[in-house]
């Protein structure tokens, strides 16, 4: 962890040897719903700072009051300390894809295999059991002839002025939380991108348009056609969405970038 301990997150090992517990201790308490890590691509699980400073309180409740597992995850949601079990738009996003599908009258395995994923793949998004990546998603609206903007509930102008709190966020597979900053305009798509160690976008993808990134914090790996590029804070790329491109947060600690896609089509 960082000196600060802002945004860095830890392997269950590490958590375990912070916290004072054992890794299948941290892991039954997570079945409970007390955490959810993030998740790398290869399935590791990711700590953050407050996930650390739950389960720290967990364990005190254990030695000190002498609670079970359930006990303790019952206290803390009463308190109002446990997430969610998912990202608030994750419903409305299967249910969304599968309307654009059955309206459409295809198959599972139709667009499956039009778009490069799997038929279970397809019907865990749909049923909002699994999040698509950004490269998935944007190939899913391609293919549906729309653009990953319906995924935000995006009707309508914005004001000019937008507050944190009114943002429209997607959760864009494990890891990548994208936040709409401004909607309802013809010439640009802003958003804040927040990525997660190791993640990223998926696949490669491609779509029309133009992009402008800058990155806030931590750093980016985005590759374009077989080129890599290594971006840090402060570090601007731009780069015309027509290249097929993909990216990664290679660090330990969350990335995030303003990211700006003209025209809204991204």
């Amino acid at each position: 962890m960082s000196a600060s301990g802002t945004d860095v997150y830890l392997k269950i090992g590490d958590v375990a040897r912070t916290v004072g517990v054992s890794p299948s201790v941290i892991r039954g308490w997570e079945n409970l719903g007390l955490t959810r890590p993030r998740r790398t691509e290869s399935k590791y699980r990711l700590y953050s700072p407050e996930d650390v400073k739950l389960l720290k309180r967990a364990r005190f409740l254990r030695k000190v009051r002498g609670l079970n597992a359930a006990a303790i995850v019952a206290m803390l949601r009463r308190q109002g300390r446990t997430r969610p079990a998912k990202d608030g738009n994750a419903g409305a996003i299967g249910s969304h894809l599968r309307q654009l599908r059955t309206k459409r009258r295809l198959s599972l395995s139709q667009v499956a295999q039009a778009v490069g994923i799997s038929v279970g793949f397809l019907s865990a998004l749909e049923r909002s059991q699994m999040s698509g990546s950004v490269g998935t998603l944007r190939k899913l609206a391609r293919y549906y002839k729309t653009n990953i903007l319906d995924f935000f509930d995006a009707n309508g102008a914005s004001s000019r002025q937008v507050q944190p709190e009114q943002r429209k966020v997607l959760q864009a597979g494990p890891g990548v939380r994208m936040e709409l900053l401004a909607w309802g305009n013809a010439v640009m798509e802003p958003h804040l991108f927040r990525v997660a160690p190791q993640a990223g976008s998926g696949d490669a993808y491609t779509h029309e348009g133009e992009e402008f990134l800058f990155i806030l914090r931590g750093s980016l790996i985005i590759t374009l056609e077989q080129q890599e590029y290594r971006l840090k804070t402060g570090d601007s790329f731009y780069f015309e969405s027509t290249t097929p491109h993909h990216w990664r947060n290679p660090g330990r600690s969350e990335t995030r970038v303003l990211w700006v896609n003209t025209p809204p089509t991204f």
